[in-house]
């Protein structure tokens, strides 16, 4: 693998000051805010016609699932993982006779470095700010209370277009700290022949699925392939109403100086972009290879939960 060519975009990519970082931010606030609604940001482009338009273009029928099962055990990217345990029946109770019902509890740190989950505007907090200038103290111990999951409550439903950038070179994945840049979403569209635009959920695979599966869990705080902060031009300048990827769609180390989530501050904070980070898309690659399609209708479904800053998801590509 070390001997083939590799994606443009690797760890020697530019770093930013923060300096050159906030300039980036600033333009990219002024670019999208014409087209972001002030309580559900960037999915104001997914309007009743462009979904209508996305479950048009299903042709299979196919369904795939785009999230990993839940972590329960820990692991070096998930220290402290979801737990699920039996509460029915008891141990000692006699379910030979009658009726009897069998009854789970779950609980799970929703933003983890391993399960598959939506974040809210609310999520990323910057400058004492929220997206859209909402005040930081809004977020309580109690809950947020602006820009929370409320925002997604009827679900996100539209086109979806999956890049492969690993593909593009022949590999089965990135490596931690491969970053991937402008020229690697260009090339990955040309040779997928499919483009991204308005409205769209647009997928970024790196491969982090298949190195964990493969190699084993590794702590992806200190290395993990991602997008470069100014590949979010391009997220921009397609109108992309929702980023998700297999890892959290930043890179580490970080290409900006004292700021650790970049992406995450231009996605979501800047952009007003939903994050669907730490998803799967290794059974989705191989049905988009048979069907020759990278577009899909995309169904995210997030939990209802009140004054919640995200949700565990199961997305549903529909080819």
């Amino acid at each position: 693998m070390s001997t083939r060519a590799r994606p443009t975009a690797r760890p020697s990519s530019p770093r930013l000051s923060e300096a050159d970082f906030r300039q980036l931010y600033r333009e990219l606030r002024e670019r999208t805010a014409p087209h972001a609604d002030g309580r559900r940001g960037a999915l104001a482009r997914l309007t009743p016609e462009r979904v209508a338009a996305a479950a048009a273009e299903v042709r299979a029928g196919r369904t795939v699932s785009l999230a990993a099962a839940v972590q329960t055990v820990p692991g070096p990217d998930d220290p402290h993982p979801a737990s699920h345990r039996m509460i029915a029946p008891a141990v000692d109770e006699d379910v030979s006779r009658g009726l009897h019902f069998a009854r789970d509890r779950f609980a799970m740190d929703v933003h983890g470095d391993a399960d598959s989950h939506l974040d809210a505007l609310c999520h990323v907090i910057f400058d004492g700010e929220l997206h859209g200038g909402v005040p930081a103290s809004t977020v309580t111990p109690e809950g947020a209370g602006e820009l929370t999951l409320d925002a997604v409550a009827d679900g996100v439903v539209g086109r979806g277009v999956l890049l492969d950038i690993p593909r593009l070179a022949g590999l089965p994945w990135l490596e931690p700290g491969d970053q991937v840049g402008v020229e690697d979403l260009l090339a990955a569209e040309e040779a997928q022949r499919v483009r991204a635009g308005p409205g769209d959920l647009l997928f970024v695979r790196v491969g982090h699925r298949r190195r964990r599966r493969e190699l084993g869990a590794w702590d992806p705080v200190q290395g993990r392939a991602g997008l470069h902060p100014e590949a979010m031009r391009h997220v921009a300048e397609r109108g992309v109403a929702v980023l998700g990827s297999d890892g959290n769609s930043d890179a580490a180390p970080s290409a900006v100086e004292g700021i650790a989530y970049p992406v995450h501050v231009l996605a979501v904070h800047a952009m007003g972009v939903h994050l669907l980070d730490y998803l799967d898309f290794e059974a989705l690659v191989p049905l988009c290879e048979e069907l020759g399609r990278w577009q899909f209708l995309s169904v995210v479904a997030p939990l209802r939960l009140r004054a919640a800053t995200g949700s565990p998801v199961n997305p549903i590509a529909v080819l």
